[in-house]
């Protein structure tokens, strides 16, 4: 299994520092949240698209994908009724596939719960077929650039569009293409009904990447989340994809959270 931690974990960290620290802590991967380095991500060059990327594979680690996708990003939102603000979105997300594939990733993380949510007077079938229209021309890009956009669903305290495994599913095939997955978060999936396990059984193989963290918003091995069943569905349905650590409670401090979430992880995978 690989694994990945997400860069706000370091929090004023500067993207060098954070690649070196997670190369050495011993990740494969590092996953890059783009208002890390900027609001917008047509405002990196390709310069320095192309420096980041040159900089993870002299440290010997990759480049992941990208997450927190719309933060900081003004003006986008995948279920808004005015068409102008969807299709400004739309575009945006087609930045965003090149922004991924220039750093080397394959992966677009979409979570975005505050630019997803139904607005008021928006009926669910409304937003649906809305966001549906969102991500036609992006994943046209997508397969272009061999990169995969996974929509996360996330739990009701988060959104109130799109909260479980199933309905991420069947959102994601009605586009019929290889490169619209879902991807799945331990932290969301504790919030359904269903057994963790059950759920990626039950996912597979319409998710491409995973999710490491707690219920407590912190990381694996924090809380009282067990790993071992996960590690053990993962294996039995063949994901060979990352498992990125993503934490929302950084009070241990970057160094202990990357440090102990990978030990946990990598004694959790072994058994």
């Amino acid at each position: 299994m690989k694994f990945a931690i997400c860069n706000e974990t370091f929090q004023g960290w500067k993207i060098d520092d954070t690649i070196a620290y997670v190369a050495k802590a011993g990740y494969d991967a590092i996953e890059i949240a783009p208002f890390t380095l900027t609001k917008y991500v047509t405002d990196v060059s390709g310069a320095e698209r192309q420096r980041i990327r040159d900089t993870a594979q002299r440290a010997g680690i990759g480049v992941s994908g990208i997450h927190w996708v719309l933060v900081q990003a003004e003006g986008m939102y995948v279920t808004h009724p005015d068409g102008a603000v969807r299709d400004r979105t739309a575009k945006y997300f087609c930045d965003l596939v090149g922004f991924c594939a220039d750093l080397g990733g394959d992966i677009i993380v979409v979570g975005s719960p505050k630019q997803r949510n139904l607005m008021d007077g928006v009926s669910y079938e409304q937003a649906w077929d809305w966001s549906t229209g969102v991500f036609r021309e992006p994943l046209m890009r997508a397969e272009q650039r061999a990169v995969t956009i996974c929509f996360e669903p996330l739990a009701p305290s988060e959104t109130n569009f799109i909260n479980t495994a199933a309905d991420a599913i069947r959102f994601v095939q009605q586009l019929h293409t290889p490169h619209f997955k879902i991807i799945l978060d331990v932290k969301a999936m504790c919030s359904e009904a269903k057994p963790i396990p059950q759920i990626i059984r039950e996912s597979w193989p319409n998710f491409a990447y995973f999710h490491a963290n707690d219920k407590n918003l912190k990381g694996p091995g924090f809380g009282d989340v067990d790993f071992k069943p996960i590690a053990a569905a993962l294996k039995e349905v063949g994901y060979n994809g990352y498992v990125s650590v993503e934490v929302f409670n950084y009070d241990d401090g970057p160094e202990v959270i990357a440090t102990k979430s990978l030990d946990y992880l990598k004694r959790t995978f072994r058994c």
